[in-house]
């Protein structure tokens, strides 16, 4: 059982109430007279009580969600937003912890990937396998935040110790600083809380050897201090792609004490381990175009020492002194450090030879391999003073910001060793064997294909050492003009200084030494306007800005966000400057339990940096400053919230277009951004059927979509697609049955039809990410 605690609003520094002793001896009768009611409600037979009351008690520890609408957040977990996200002028999508629960899904990428507006890359240059986001057709992958401070981490992301996912569509540097061109990604984490104790448990089992074990536990040990731990053990097989596998173990920590009502003191500690991960890259493009497809029936090609490791440990602290009932100060300051590595196969298919022979014929062969390794380390400081007051008639929420980053990646890569003799040649003639291939000349599947080169990686030193500092200072306001009109406004400015070392890593000669400093400045201008008490409209204005080398997981590949060098330099080019147009609409309906929004947009990206073209395009140094330029256009609808009292739902849709508008290479102008989705829609819905059984379904849809250097045109022959991905459209069935208050069963049918999709294409068609098969899991949950 719970143990039942005071409101905080209730308690005083002493334990005692604000109505003095008596209320606090009629509390010390009441509090176990309510306790022993719960008891007994637990164990009575439920025949009478509503639909919505068994999900009505169960504490929702989420102090921004809105109480007996599961799927809804009433507000923003950054204190920033000032107001709720009903009318907040602005696209922002939040994901409740328990519309997380119910979808079954727990890592970010799978979370993510299922929202509308966003798609997946391939992850390049040390980029953790498959992390790789982007929101309305522009790069995201350096723009995830926890908390509000940036995760430049790129690590495997997991959802055990979150509460809820917020993302900004449009820039948003005045609230994030550099890059976020297309949007940012807000990961709130979960925190000791003093309102009440809980204890939490799940105990997950499925198909493909799926375990996880997860817990999540609050005590307040007194008036004062209360700890918060959420723990995780995770392992499966990649669903029908066995020996490929995923792991994962977590801790989270979360200490609060409370030395005033007004001063607390927050210690967060957060610990990744996803080190045993056996990668699958999936699948592969044949034919040539206009008919080139994915490959069907695809051998689980990773090889046997191939693996993926990521070890995050991050450390925070966060104060908040309310200063006065119109003065408060939120600071926070954050050590972190990650170490990733990775080793993955792909695999293309064409012509290959006989060595013997010199006879020709066509099947997959495994590729030379991928490899990188990254040690982030990073210090980040944030404080956010808030000041409320009337102005000439007018209140004003002001925010002052300053924030200190410095953030260090120094990687490097493998040495790749294959020991297995080569088993066809690459290249015509009569020869020595160079290449490892799924087939032999008459077709037959050769064996043991995830051991067919025998390889193994062994540690190179560094060959890239980037390092940024930088210093911001931020003002926001929000001001009610009349009772209806009410205006936003927010300026950044960030200045940094970056330093970028290139290095042979196998002679150790410094190849490059390079290094620059600027300014940034930001802004955001919103106006809404009250149409009814609970509807707004709204137009805004917002811009956000990157740097040169502004992905530290590029380096030197100017066509992945790389330093480009010009001349010799890295200086001398302006920042990449992106503006948002939108015009939306907002309305809470259905007393407020059902909010519906929409939104037409605009975003101009201009002064693209741009990479080389040729057969190095994308990985060379050389390239061109401010050449590209591209827009997308479109409009997001959403719906989420309590359709009836039994209903639940979260829906949305967006539909897009995107143009090359300026490049150094005339032939990119006109056509589509790459890996960009015209059209993309999800609806996850539940309805409780009784007060004990619910049943519920997600609907997932991406249209097709063409693969390619990021910022620049999708890869054409002609006007055709040369790297496609298809159009999918995926559903999942899940349910839940609470045998009481205190246990649940959850079941997931996640890809019920057993889709065979694809959410991503490396540039040059040679592997497909492959989405997960059918996969069964159904979840023990106790609370006590």
């Amino acid at each position: 059982m719970k143990n039942l605690r005071l409101p905080r609003s209730l308690r005083t520094e002493g334990g005692m109430t604000k109505t003095g002793v008596a209320l606090g001896l009629s509390t010390a009768v009441l509090l176990p007279l309510a306790a022993m009611a719960q008891e007994k409600a637990a164990d009575t037979p439920k025949t009478s009580l509503p639909a919505q009351t068994i999900k009505a008690t169960a504490i929702d520890p989420n102090p921004n969600a809105q109480p007996g609408v599961p799927y809804k957040a009433k507000t923003s977990g950054d204190t920033r937003h000032t107001r709720p996200l009903a009318e907040t002028p602005q696209t922002i999508s939040v994901i409740t912890k328990s519309a997380i629960d119910d979808s079954g899904l727990t890592d970010l990428k799978q979370i993510l990937s299922a929202q509308p507006g966003i798609t997946l890359g391939t992850g390049e240059n040390g980029n953790a396998f498959g992390d790789r986001y982007i929101i309305r057709g522009q790069e995201a992958r350096s723009d995830v935040f926890v908390d509000g401070l940036r995760d430049p981490g790129m690590s495997t992301r997991e959802s055990f110790a979150i509460e809820q996912l917020e993302i900004s569509k449009g820039p948003n540097s005045s609230f994030a600083g550099r890059g976020t061109a297309g949007g940012a990604i807000n990961a709130i984490t979960k925190q000791a809380t003093l309102d009440y104790d809980f204890y939490r448990t799940s105990v997950a089992l499925g198909t493909d050897k799926h375990v996880r074990l997860t817990a999540d536990l609050n005590k307040g040990f007194t008036d004062e201090f209360a700890l918060r731990a959420n723990v995780l053990y995770g392992d499966e097989d990649v669903p029908d792609r066995s020996p490929s596998s995923r792991g994962r173990k977590g801790l989270a920590l979360s200490g609060l004490y409370e030395f005033t009502r007004d001063f607390s003191l927050t210690l967060d500690y957060y610990g990744l381990r996803a080190k045993d991960d056996r990668p699958d890259l999936g699948g592969y493009l044949v034919g040539t175009v206009p008919n080139r497809k994915p490959a069907s029936d695809v051998p689980t090609y990773a090889q046997a020492n191939d693996f993926l490791r990521s070890n995050v440990d991050t450390f925070t602290a966060r104060i908040k002194y309310k200063i006065s009932p119109q003065a408060n100060i939120n600071s926070l300051t954050r050590y972190g450090s990650t170490r990733n590595s990775y080793a993955t196969t792909g695999a293309s298919y064409g012509t290959r030879y006989n060595g013997a022979t010199g006879t020709a014929y066509s099947t997959a062969a495994i590729d030379g391999g991928h490899t990188g390794w990254q040690d982030v380390d990073y210090f980040a400081h944030q404080t956010n003073v808030r000041l409320d007051n009337t102005v000439l008639g007018m209140k004003h929420e002001f925010i002052v910001g300053l924030e200190f980053t410095d953030h260090q990646v120094i990687s490097g890569n493998f040495a790749i060793t294959n020991t297995n003799a080569a088993n066809c040649k690459s290249s015509t003639g009569v020869g020595a064997n160079n290449a490892y291939c799924f087939t032999n000349p008459s077709g037959t599947a050769v064996a043991n294909v995830g051991n067919l080169s025998g390889r193994y990686y062994t540690r190179r030193s560094w060959s890239q050492d980037w390092h940024v500092t930088t210093f911001a200072l931020s003002l926001m306001d929000t001001v009610d003009v009349t009772d209806k009109l009410t205006v936003f406004g927010g300026l950044r400015a960030d200045s940094f200084d970056l330093k970028l070392r290139t290095r042979n890593n196998t002679t150790g000669v410094i190849t490059g030494n390079y290094g620059y400093d600027d300014s940034l400045v930001n802004g955001h201008l919103g106006i809404s306007y009250k149409v009814a008490p609970s509807a707004i409209v709204y137009a805004s204005v917002a811009s956000a800005q990157d740097i040169n080398s502004g992905e530290a997981d590029s380096g030197t590949s100017a066509g992945y966000g790389g330093a480009v060098i010009y001349n010799n330099s890295i200086a001398g080019a302006k920042p990449e400057t992106s503006t948002n147009l939108e015009l939306g609409t907002k309305w809470n309906l259905l007393n407020d339990k059902l909010l519906f929004t929409a939104a037409a947009f605009q975003t101009r990206k201009r002064g693209v940096m741009e990479g080389v073209t040729g057969a190095a395009a994308g990985y060379a140094a050389d390239g061109t400053f401010n050449t590209g330029a591209n827009k997308v256009r479109g409009v997001e609808f959403g719906l989420t919230g309590n359709v009836t009292e039994a209903l639940t739902l979260q829906a949305g849709a967006s539909f897009m277009k995107s143009k090359v508008m300026d490049s150094v290479t005339a032939a990119n102008i006109g056509k589509p951004l790459s890996n960009f989705a015209d059209r993309t829609f999800s609806v996850q819905g539940k309805y409780q059927i009784t007060e004990a059984l619910s049943l519920g379904a997600t609907i997932r849809h991406e249209s097709s979509r063409c693969g390619g250097q990021p910022d620049t045109a999708a890869g054409y022959t002609g006007n055709l697609c040369s790297q496609p991905v298809p159009s999918f459209t995926v559903y999942d069935l899940f349910g839940a049955y609470r045998f009481n208050k205190k246990l649940n069963l959850r079941v997931n049918l996640l890809n019920a039809g057993d889709k065979d999709y694809y959410t991503a294409v490396y540039r040059s068609g040679a592997f497909l990410y492959k989405g997960d098969a059918r996969a069964l899991r159904a979840a023990l949950e106790y609370e006590f």
